[in-house]
């Protein structure tokens, strides 16, 4: 195996071998020794991915591993979309690291060796060719995910939140496992290709349909779409920031990436269109709608932006949905620009708890006055995550509004402007309270039945931090100068544009992983680039963002305000005691949600 396709095994096998190499002789090696180690691992696989992705560019690149056929073999195909999830896998990653240098007072090797194993899985996952080592990736994914969500085993709450995911998690991965053995049962096939192949030689039928639904399923839980979504909050509120990086910035997208790259390859040809773009239109909705209450409704900043993230999720699947090239391209600008900026307001959540010991935006009330930056980095992180132009999630966002409304839905339009501005203006509420003191001190005490407050959190570090180190500030303006970047530079959209061409092309993507070509099929490159609609939209979401900021944090004074509030308080105590903690409940929402997708798939358009 000689070339480029020697690139795609060797970003999975870094990262183990590191892993392993950290935990053999971690423990005899300065701390500083390992954490650099670990950071110049994830740096080679992101020059790998780097370097597949510019081999992707010529068309996809093909690794058969052992030699072995596409008729019986397992494959690697890394085509631009591919390579840029695992690319951007690897960036946060080193983000995330570097912000950990000084972030744990105490942390054995173990903790990036997690890490690197984590963006093993991650990479695998993005990067593979068949159905069934998708899951085993996925669940290298999950295996890793739960150790570092209960990585503080001394306190509770941590292995409860670990307990809720794990448990959610595997029952996801177990109905997909069921739906691998359906459509290999009926196919003989596990490769996406050589199944696309063997799918379209055969009729129609509904199993193929079931298979398909509990395959997306355990993907759809890992992307925390409604009603798989109950664990995500619990897991942000008590992991290690640098691993919330991960989650909401790659580990959730890849879950959407996994349903659409396993439709579009493989049951595209057997499952109408239609059906499934009515589905994630409703679901996406439903996702929207909920993550963006939820999150107006937190003051624990981590539990905020966790629900922040299953808004969005309902973006991301209203985009990719639509099944063409121009949602596909909003939808991939979209998961970037949130991925770097979501990712920047997590590590000032980080900085937040270890510089205050509370993520409780009401107990933090004007204690962030004196300091400097991040009374500046935050609100523009609030409005950039609000789709403000220039960003990368404005850009995103425009397009991604034009082409779900041009698949028929330009009422979807007001949902993203929406979504956008509640979220948005969650976190510039907080950045206002924190760090300028704005508006009235609120009651300090929760419900009974609360768990927004956030007063269970504990700094990670032994005593406050009396000034920010570089080290943790660095990586926060590297990320936002990429969601400008990403929005500014008109070769990042044109990339973006070409891969999503590409990754809607079921033939091309079949033609080169079964040898029987080299070249793809002529494809539509859709336009990525600002539109007059586009920025007034942006600056609409952000307007709005800030009215929603400054009703939150002077609405107490206002009649109208308060009356609406308290005839809406029903409703959103409802809503709040559905999110339980109680595994049992969420266990009972992933079973009416796998059978919800299925009806929305099954049943006939009208």
């Amino acid at each position: 195996m000689t070339g480029a396709a020697a690139l795609a095994p060797l970003a999975i096998t870094v990262p183990v071998v590191a892993a392993c190499a950290l935990l053999a002789g971690g423990s005899r090696l300065p701390r500083r020794v390992v954490d650099a180690a670990a950071t110049l691992a994830a740096a080679a696989v992101a020059g790998l991915d780097v370097a597949l992705l510019a081999a992707a560019e010529q068309g996809p690149v093909v690794t058969w591993t052992g030699g072995w056929s596409p008729t019986v073999g397992v494959t690697l195909v890394a085509d631009p979309i591919g390579a840029g999830v695992a690319l951007t896998a690897a960036l946060l990653l080193v983000c995330a690291l570097v912000f950990s240098w000084r972030y744990f007072d105490t942390a054995e090797a173990h903790f990036p060796a997690l890490m690197l194993l984590f963006l093993a899985g991650m990479t695998g996952f993005a990067l593979s060719g068949d159905l069934f080592d998708m899951l085993v990736f996925f669940e290298l994914m999950g295996a890793v995910a739960y150790a570092l969500t209960g990585f503080h085993t001394e306190d509770p709450l941590s292995v409860q939140g670990a307990l809720s995911f794990g448990v959610v998690n595997s029952l996801g991965a177990y109905v997909t496992l069921f739906g691998i053995g359906l459509i290999y049962s009926r196919t003989g096939q596990l490769g996406l290709a050589p199944l696309s192949a063997a799918l379209a030689a055969r009729p129609v039928d509904a199993l193929v349909t079931v298979a398909f639904t509990l395959v997306a399923t355990g993907f759809l839980v890992k992307a925390a779409m409604v009603p798989f979504h109950f664990w995500l909050d619990d897991a942000h509120a008590v992991a290690p920031t640098p691993v919330c990086v991960m989650f909401s910035g790659i580990m959730v997208e890849l879950g959407v990436y996994g349903v659409f790259r396993v439709y579009i390859v493989a049951f595209g040809v057997a499952v109408p269109p239609g059906t499934v773009h009515r589905a994630f239109l409703v679901l996406g909705t439903l996702t929207g709608v909920v993550g963006a209450v939820m999150c107006l409704a937190q003051r624990h900043l981590k539990r905020l932006l966790a629900y922040s993230t299953i808004a969005h999720t309902g973006l991301f699947l209203l985009s990719l949905g639509t099944l063409d090239a121009a949602g596909t391209a909003g939808g991939a600008l979209y998961v970037a620009g949130h991925a770097a900026v979501k990712s920047a307001l997590f590590l000032m959540a980080g900085v937040i708890l270890n510089r205050y010991g509370s993520v409780d935006e009401i107990e933090l009330h004007g204690r962030g006055r004196r300091a400097t930056l991040l009374p500046w980095l935050m609100p523009l992180g609030a409005l950039a995550l609000a789709g403000l132009p220039p960003f990368g999630t404005g850009l995103g966002k425009a397009v991604a509004e034009e082409a779900v409304a041009g698949a028929g839905a330009p009422w979807a339009v007001a949902l993203f402007v929406g979504v956008s501005a509640a979220t948005g203006g969650a976190v510039l509420r907080a950045a206002l309270r924190i760090y300028w003191g704005v508006g009235p001190l609120p009651d300090h005490r929760p419900a009974e039945d609360d768990e927004t407050s956030g007063e269970e959190e504990h700094a990670e570090v032994g005593s406050p931090l009396q000034r920010v180190p570089p080290t943790m500030l660095v990586p926060i303006g590297v990320l936002l100068l990429g969601g400008l970047a990403l929005g500014l530079v008109p070769a990042f959209a044109d990339g973006v544009a070409g891969a999503a061409a590409r990754f809607v092309d079921r033939g091309g993507y079949v033609t080169a992983a079964l040898g029987t070509g080299t070249g793809s099929a002529p494809v539509a490159v859709p336009v990525t680039e600002w539109t007059a609609t586009g920025v007034g939209l942006g600056l609409l979401s952000a307007t709005l963002a800030v009215v929603v900021a400054l009703l939150a944090v002077h609405g107490r004074g206002q009649p109208r305000l308060i009356a609406t509030a308290q005839a809406l308080q029903p409703a959103l105590t409802g809503l709040r005691r559905l999110h339980s903690g109680h595994i049992g409940d969420y266990v009972t929402w992933l079973l009416v949600g796998v059978a919800a997708l299925g009806a929305l798939l099954v049943l006939p358009l009208s």
